[in-house]
C-alpha cells in the first residue's frame, strides 16, 4: 500500500518578510533571503518528494503560491518574483512529471485570515494594523479575506482522485481578485 508521503506533497514558501519597497531600494540580501525560502524551499520539496511519486506512478504536488505569483504588485518586488518562480517551477515539474501520472498544480491565495496576515498588517503599520487590512480588502471585490478554509478545500480536491487530468494548474482563491 502506498504511503501518503508517495501521494500528495504540498510544498510552501513563506513570505520571508514583506519588504514594501520599490525595486531600486530593495536590498540584495533582501532579495536573496525570499527566494532561498519562496523558490529554493520550493523546488528542494519538489526534489525530494518526487523520486518517490514517480516510482508509485501516482502522486499530487500542491505548491502553494499567492495572487502575487499571478499579478504584479508594487513595493513587494522580491515576492512578487519568488511567486512568479513558484509558477514556472510548477508547470515545468507539471510536463516532467505526466506521463508517470504524477500532477503538478499551485494555489495562489489572496490575503487570508491568518498570523501571517496579521504580521504583515503589524510590519505595515503598528498602530493602525486594521486599517491596513481595511485597505487590503478594499482591492478583494468580494471585500473580506479568505478563510484557511478556502484554501483547505481547493487543496484536498487537487490532492484527490478528483483532479486525476489535472496537471500544470494555477488556481486563484483570491475573492475575485483576478477577474479584473
Amino acid at each position: 500500500m502506498p504511503r501518503l508521503e508517495d501521494k500528495v506533497a504540498i510544498i510552501t514558501g513563506g513570505a520571508a518578510g514583506i519588504g514594501l519597497a520599490t525595486v531600486h531600494e530593495q536590498t540584495t540580501e533582501h532579495f536573496d533571503r525570499v527566494m532561498a525560502v519562496n523558490v529554493r524551499g520550493v523546488f528542494l520539496g519538489m526534489k525530494y518528494a518526487l523520486p518517490h511519486m514517480l516510482k508509485a506512478k501516482s502522486g499530487s504536488i500542491i505548491n502553494m503560491s499567492s495572487v502575487a505569483g499571478l499579478d504584479g504588485f508594487g513595493n513587494l518586488s522580491p515576492y512578487v518574483a519568488s511567486k512568479h518562480a513558484v509558477v514556472g517551477l510548477t508547470k515545468s515539474a507539471a510536463l516532467e512529471a505526466a506521463s508517470s501520472g504524477v500532477r503538478v498544480n499551485s494555489v495562489h491565495p489572496s490575503p487570508i485570515h491568518t498570523r501571517m496576515m496579521r504580521a504583515i498588517e503589524e510590519s505595515m503599520n503598528p498602530s493602525h494594523a486594521k486599517e491596513v487590512q481595511s485597505q487590503f480588502e478594499q482591492n478583494i471585490p468580494m471585500q473580506h479575506y479568505g478563510e484557511p478554509i478556502d484554501v483547505a478545500n481547493l487543496v484536498l480536491f487537487l490532492a484527490s482522485d478528483d483532479s486525476s487530468f489535472i496537471t500544470g494548474c494555477q488556481y486563484r482563491v483570491d475573492g475575485g481578485m483576478g477577474a479584473s
